[in-house]
């Protein structure tokens, strides 16, 4: 049962932003600040990244847990009411990330996944520093 009304839980659903939200605003200040430079949502790339660095072939996702299903993640639980239609439409989501993700893969990208909660206050810095570290390892890597 949900805790609004169709009215309000329609109205909130319609707030959410499929690009430019908190997280990846959050990632791309850092990155800029670390001297990184990057594009984002480009059409022409498989699943339009959110973040992505030509330099470094590296594209980046910052996924939201409870709509990219992430696993074993407090933030992620099932929606009781309209459950088959939560169930249908994230497990798609899924699916195509993973379609998405192994056609970067097949063109020479790597790919990154940030999940909103590792941005999170208690552990936000860490993992920009450990995505930061992750990039500058291809580029040596590939030298």
């Amino acid at each position: 049962m949900d805790v609004h009304d169709k009215q309000t839980r329609s109205y909130n659903m319609s707030r959410i932003k499929g690009k430019d939200t908190k997280p990846e605003e959050a990632v791309r200040k850092y990155l800029f600040s670390q001297g990184f430079r990057y594009r984002k949502n480009d059409k022409r790339l498989p699943g339009k990244p959110d973040i992505f660095l030509p330099k470094y072939r590296t594209a980046i996702f910052v996924n939201g847990c409870f709509w990219h299903k992430h696993e074993g993640c407090r933030y992620f639980v099932w929606p009781r009411s309209n459950s088959e239609f939560w169930k249908e439409k994230i497990e798609g989501t899924v699916e195509r990330d993973r379609k998405k993700t192994a056609e970067l893969i097949a063109a020479g990208w790597r790919v990154l996944v940030i999940w909103e909660c590792e941005l999170k206050p208690a552990l936000k810095e860490e993992t920009l520093q450990r995505l930061c570290s992750e990039i500058r390892n291809v580029s040596t890597v590939e030298e």
